[in-house]
């Protein structure tokens, strides 16, 4: 069997003459056109009219002006695919660059750009760059000064959307949440003919972490080196620590980054997490995971599982349209991600906020920023998102996720984030001033995901040593920033990171942060 490998990137160039062609021939000559020049790109053609560009009131050059965006995953390629041809038409002057890259570019581009000051006019938030420190040193633009009418169009958003610290700074709102806060990155998603032969119904009864080995492993007996159990995109250092921690999550109250918000303390040497650990390496042992897999981005892993080189994969709902629309020939299914052996099954807790796109602080066309933004973080926009994405993450307006016509294995995807996801406590929230101490925070490195990866590799040999290292430097940068930001008037101290009224079974609500003021 051939394993296909997706392209690094994908681009749409258009001339100012081939959107005056789109005028003309609407979307779907627009796309045409288009698809020579935007590598690997398969995303079907809306009827012509389907996409309606608002007048949003920004103000829009009238020159020929190039706008860049850089972006990564595939739901976003899909829809921009579509939708840029459709803007351009609308506005002929206007050439819009958009980039889909690997995560690991999408982060190089974006840095190199900053440091070089000619980042993108829009870009996606790369892991491992904090909003906090971008803002910190002005590299973004406040959206308050770039979207039409921004009270009002963030006055629509679905409540807890925005929290100081997360996307609100100094009062002033930086990026907002595209998906919805009830998600997350390890569903599992399986080759459902694969998983027959095997001897599982995941949806008829969640895989435990021992029968997901299992599977694993007969899958790749079934396989006999054509295909294997287990696809893992190795090469994003954020998949090893999405892996290991939404795993562990579940078998132990802890919030994103393993942190228990009962005591406020990270347990990255917790007994859960180095069991998900050893559970990776178990099943590298065993040979069930597809060869190649640690250098494999997200993209070139969604690509190559309808080749049928895997049994099962976790990862999200981004990639259902497209494997719908490029190969409507595979089957396949949607169940919870593996749960634990025994005991309690907990929920998995994220946060009340969340952010995806911002607007370079030095773009030179605010108005087409503010002109996007304007219509993508809108209900009507996300509406349109979701028909024409055709399934997939669930967005923040709920009412997006309801359209008529959303494939089943969406609706199942959806439906399962919210049987499996709580909202839980923001240290923001409760003191803003924790704010402060973000706009002070640095990354660690290594983190998380590279740790699990140097141990995957066998660079670091001791799981709970290299875990301990972790967790003491997270700490060191915690407390450093604390005192920097009280050294500038910030009232805020480490206990602000620890909310003892945590139920990590339920939503964490305001009247929990009354109850601890």
């Amino acid at each position: 069997m051939k394993h296909s490998m997706s392209s690094e990137s994908e681009s749409i160039r258009l001339s100012r003459r081939q959107a005056m062609r789109l005028a003309g021939g609407g979307v779907a000559a627009g796309l045409h056109a288009a698809s020579h020049q935007c590598a690997g790109a398969t995303a079907q053609t809306p009827a012509s009219g389907a996409i309606t560009i608002p007048d949003s009131g920004a103000s829009l050059p009238t020159e020929d002006v190039t706008f860049r965006m850089a972006d990564a995953g595939l739901d976003t390629r899909e829809f921009f695919a579509q939708f840029f041809p459709a803007y351009m038409a609308a506005h002929p002057n206007i050439t819009v660059q958009y980039d889909n890259l690997r995560d690991n570019d999408l982060r190089t581009t974006v840095t190199a750009g900053l440091q070089n000051g000619n980042a993108p006019d829009i870009f996606r938030l790369p892991g491992g760059l904090p909003l906090a420190q971008l803002v910190s040193e002005g590299q973004v633009a406040a959206l308050d000064d770039v979207i039409p009418n921004f009270a009002a169009w963030k006055e629509a958003f679905p409540a807890s959307s925005f929290a100081e610290g997360i996307n609100v700074f100094n009062g002033q709102t930086y990026t907002f949440p595209h998906l919805s806060p009830r998600y997350f990155g390890s569903m599992l998603f399986y080759n459902t003919a694969y998983m027959q032969q095997a001897g599982y119904d995941p949806v008829a009864k969640s895989l435990t972490w021992d029968e997901f080995r299992d599977a694993a492993m007969k899958i790749t007996a079934q396989g006999a080196g054509q295909y294997y159990g287990f696809l893992l995109a190795g090469g994003v250092t954020g998949r090893w620590s999405t892996f290991v921690n939404n795993l562990a999550r579940m078998t132990t109250p802890a919030g994103p980054g393993s942190f228990d918000w009962r005591t406020g303390q990270r347990i990255y040497t917790s007994d859960a997490v180095l069991a998900a650990i050893d559970l990776l390496l178990a099943m590298n042992s065993d040979g069930s995971i597809f060869p190649g897999s640690i250098s494999l981005s997200q993209q070139e892993a969604v690509a190559n599982m309808p080749q049928g080189v895997a049994g099962m994969f976790l990862t999200e709902a981004s990639n259902i349209g497209s494997w719908r629309r490029d190969n409507p020939d595979f089957e396949f299914g949607v169940a919870s991600q593996p749960q634990p052996n025994s005991g309690t099954v907990y929920p998995l807790t994220t946060g009340p906020a969340g952010m995806f796109w911002v607007v370079y602080g030095q773009t030179q066309l605010p108005g087409i920023a503010g002109d996007l933004l304007s219509f993508i973080g809108s209900e009507a926009g996300q509406s349109t998102w979701q028909s024409l994405s055709a399934g997939g993450p669930p967005l923040s307006f709920p009412a997006a996720n309801e359209i008529e016509g959303l494939p089943e294995q969406a609706q199942t995807a959806y439906a399962l984030y919210e049987e499996l996801v709580r909202i839980g406590p923001e240290p923001a929230v409760r003191n803003p001033d924790v704010a402060l101490v973000r706009l002070e925070s640095r990354a660690v490195t290594p983190d998380f995901g590279e740790t699990i990866q140097g141990i995957f590799t066998g660079q670091l040999d001791d799981a709970r040593q290299a875990m301990q290292d972790l967790e003491d430097r997270e700490e060191q940068e915690l407390q450093r920033a604390i005192k920097a930001a009280q050294d500038k008037g910030a009232q805020v101290s480490r206990d602000d990171w620890t909310f003892p009224n945590w139920d990590p079974t339920r939503d964490y609500t305001e009247a929990d942060y009354a109850a601890l003021s």
